[in-house]
């Protein structure tokens, strides 16, 4: 037996033994059978009333319970569908307390999963966005407000990678070409004429547009001045 129980049974024998002594008190005074009833209905009505009490706290505690299950299961079936997970499944033989818990605990580690998985895609737009602005080049194919798959995440991470390392490229290229055009130009005493020249010569290193265009353009004033300077030599 529980000890639940155990309690609950004192409890009934701790009533009855208590009754039975107000009706042995009322039988010493003489208090009239009426008066015994009246107030044998007081004392049924004083315990039904806190036991109707405690049982409606009880019951709006299952109900609550039911209901923090029932919203659990929802947005986990949500969230395993957004996160293309299996379907969260409760494991048979557990209490409503443990059925709350355990989904209120899952529910909290997918929605972590999930805050991680947005916050990755937002940090992989973010280097997109600033790597595209200087290679311009097409951003990556991506929904912006759904939730990644975590194999579309190991896509976008290895993109931006292989991006980045054309750019680091592409940018060693271009101090290597600026430093030789610098070169060149200070031995033909010219000053740059255009705003490419411009650009090349003054302008920020780390803002430099490294496009497809602009490094052929570059290569070329290279080559423009490297001329210039063997014609110079002849």
């Amino acid at each position: 037996m529980r000890l639940s129980e155990v309690h609950a049974t004192k409890s009934v024998a701790y009533f009855n033994r208590t009754m039975a002594r107000l009706q042995s008190i009322w039988e010493e005074i003489g208090i009239p059978e009426e008066q015994r009833l009246n107030r044998t209905k007081a004392v049924h009505k004083h315990i039904k009333g806190l036991l109707d009490l405690m049982i409606d706290e009880e019951e709006a505690l299952k109900e609550k319970l039911e209901k923090n299950i029932e919203i659990n299961h929802k947005e986990l079936s949500k969230l395993c569908s957004e996160l293309q997970l299996p379907p969260f499944e409760e494991e048979v033989g557990y209490t409503m307390l443990q059925k709350e818990k355990n989904s209120r605990t899952h529910l909290e580690v997918m929605e972590q999963h999930r805050r991680q998985r947005m916050e990755e895609l937002k940090d992989f737009i973010v280097k997109d966005y600033k790597l595209c602005d200087i290679m311009r080049t097409t951003p990556f194919s991506v929904d912006h407000d759904a939730v990644p798959s975590l194999k579309q995440l190991e896509t976008y991470r290895a993109y931006i990678d292989d991006l980045t390392k054309e750019k680091d490229r592409c940018h060693d290229e271009f101090m290597s070409i600026k430093k030789d055009i610098v070169v060149c130009m200070d031995d033909l005493e010219q000053q740059p004429e255009t705003s490419f020249e411009m650009d090349v010569m003054y302008g920020d290193e780390e803002a430099f547009c490294l496009s497809n265009d602009n490094m052929s353009a570059l290569k070329l004033l290279l080559n423009q001045v490297i001329f210039l300077i063997r014609c110079m030599v002849i």
